[in-house]
């Protein structure tokens, strides 16, 4: 049996304005099949969670660097 697939998720290599999105967003709704997008707002939820992600690759790289 075939999985069936209802839509992706597209992540950017950085947040970037709305303005300068426009280019991008017009590219994918010039894919076939493509019904609609719906950008992705960076709130205070998206920087506590990337500055947690930082947090914890320092303390791990900090561990693999700590010697005895």
């Amino acid at each position: 049996m075939t999985d069936r697939y209802v839509g992706f998720i597209v992540s950017l290599e950085k947040p970037i304005r709305d303005d300068d999105a426009e280019g991008i967003q017009e590219a994918i709704k010039m894919i076939k099949g493509v019904v609609s997008i719906k950008p992705v707002v960076a709130d205070a939820e998206y920087f506590i969670a990337r500055e947690q992600v930082k947090a914890n690759i320092k303390e791990r790289l900090y561990l693999a660097l700590e010697t005895d």
